[in-house]
Order: C-alpha cells, then structure tokens, then sequence
C-alpha cells in the first residue's frame, strides 16, 4: 500500500523553496535515460505525486512513449534520500491539468504565464531509501 507520509509531503512540497528540487529520472521508448531538474513537484494526493512540465522537451516525450518514472528527492542536511518510482501520465487539458497549475508553486508558473505546459500525474508504486530499504510498496 502506498500512503505518502506528512513528512515526506512536506520535503516534497518545499523542495524547491529549500533550494533542493527533486530530480526526474524517464527513459525513451527505447531505453535511452534521461535526468530533469522538477521543481514543482508536489504531492498531488496520498499515492500520487504531480509536476507541471512547461518545457515540453525530452522528459515529456520519454513520459509519451514509457510511462515508468523515478523521482528523487535529497536533504543532506536532514539525511532525508527518498525514490518515488511510478507511472506516469501526462494531462494537457481538463480539471487535472488546472489543478496542478494552481497547486504547483508560484515560480515555476511565472515561468509560463500562458500554461502552455502540461500536468503530468506520477502514481506512485514503491518508495525507496537511498540504501535500497523499501519503505512502501503498491499491493
């Protein structure tokens, strides 16, 4: 069962107020990886993290033909090395799209006045300590 922690929401929520936003790991459709800095990462609900993607590149087309992610989140100072693996799915119209944009943070919307960009949601699968500890994981 996966049921995102208060702490791990509050990481997350803050990360890019606390200058540490959260890297997305994708691949290509055929195996090529692919590391992005995120920082509206949020907690979307208790199994369900969310980003805006304004930059439409490589990440959203990775997302388009293989929807398996990873997110990673660090806090040297807290010792807090979390991995969200998940399924990723992109919503570029709709309730969702526009409650991510409202819920994401202030300066990464700026960045996009028009909300050209997209939500994408990540259902969450397993949460993983750096040292491999499974903390949780989808029945």
């Amino acid at each position: 069962m996966i049921s995102i922690t208060g702490e791990m929401r509050d990481h997350l929520n803050s990360a890019l107020a606390d200058r540490m936003p959260c890297l997305l790991g994708t691949a290509s459709g055929d195996g090529q990886p692919q590391i992005s800095i995120k920082g509206s990462i949020l907690v979307y609900d208790d199994e369900t993290l969310a980003y805006w993607e304004r930059a439409k590149r490589s990440a959203l087309e990775n997302v388009g033909a293989n929807p398996k992610v990873v997110v990673f989140y660090r806090n040297p100072a807290e010792r807090v090395n979390l991995r969200f693996q998940g399924t990723a799915t992109i919503h570029d119209s709709g309730p969702i799209k526009d409650e991510v944009a409202n819920r994401a943070v202030e300066r990464e919307m700026s960045r996009d006045p028009e909300r050209n960009g997209v939500a994408v949601l990540i259902k969450v699968d397993r949460i993983i300590e750096l040292s491999g500890n499974v903390l949780q994981e989808r029945d």
